[in-house]
């Protein structure tokens, strides 16, 4: 083969992927990543983020089971320094806060619609404020939206997905206005399986949510050659 030939052949050749060291993914928020207390013997979601990551890659969990909006701000200020990725889900806590509304006594469909316009105000004004907080850190950064959740009641559960639907509705329009990734995860946690109890992942769950989190970031990384994810 002359060189001509060897040159060109290498040239088609297609190239190797890419792994860099040192890249580390944090989980931030509530329990839909601090899930350990509800897998029973199962893997938590971030044994399950672990177990897909590519060599050189690791995660680690700084959510909190409970967690809000307002509260998830202080999990920044742990944050390692070699941090390279910020996943982050909260939300839930905030609207399971307001529940009360869906059973509160009104005179009309009004009042119960006044009603969760204030919560999803407050709540946006201070998931925005999260949002700020995160991107201050200068790395990227994927959310989540809020599942709906396993009620046993039907009509208790119509009643929670319209109610949570104001709620992602400021969460989508916060990512499309920051343009970030979010993890929809009413298309990820569907069936009772999923779930642990009414509100809480099962490692079934998990499983799905840690997938879908690699995934994304793997697809991130492709438009970033410094950063690639291979999931199993």
């Amino acid at each position: 083969m002359s060189r001509r030939q060897f040159l060109q052949a290498a040239a088609l050749a297609p190239l190797a992927p890419y792994t860099p060291s040192g890249q580390h993914a944090i989980l931030i928020g509530d329990s839909i990543f601090d899930n350990g207390r509800y897998t029973g013997s199962g893997p938590a979601v971030i044994v399950q983020v672990r177990e897909r990551l590519s060599p050189g890659w690791k995660a680690s969990l700084l959510a909190v089971d409970g967690a809000t909006t307002e509260s998830v701000v202080s999990q920044l200020e742990r944050l390692p320094k070699d941090a390279s990725h910020l996943v982050l889900s909260a939300g839930g806590n905030d609207a399971l806060m307001k529940q009360s509304i869906l059973d509160a006594p009104v005179k009309s469909s009004a009042d119960t619609f006044m009603l969760l316009s204030k919560a999803v105000q407050e709540f946006e004004a201070n998931y925005r404020k999260l949002i700020r907080a995160c991107l201050e850190k200068e790395i990227p950064l994927m959310i989540c939206t809020i599942y709906n959740g396993n009620f046993p009641d039907p009509g208790y559960q119509r009643r929670v997905s319209a109610a949570l639907a104001v709620f992602n509705d400021a969460i989508l329009r916060t990512a499309t206005e920051f343009r970030l990734k979010a993890l929809e995860l009413r298309h990820i946690c569907y069936k009772p399986e999923d779930y642990a109890n009414s509100i809480e992942t099962s490692s079934a769950g998990g499983e799905k949510i840690a997938t879908a989190i690699v995934r994304e970031l793997s697809a991130l990384s492709a438009r970033n050659p410094g950063a690639i994810i291979i999931g199993r």
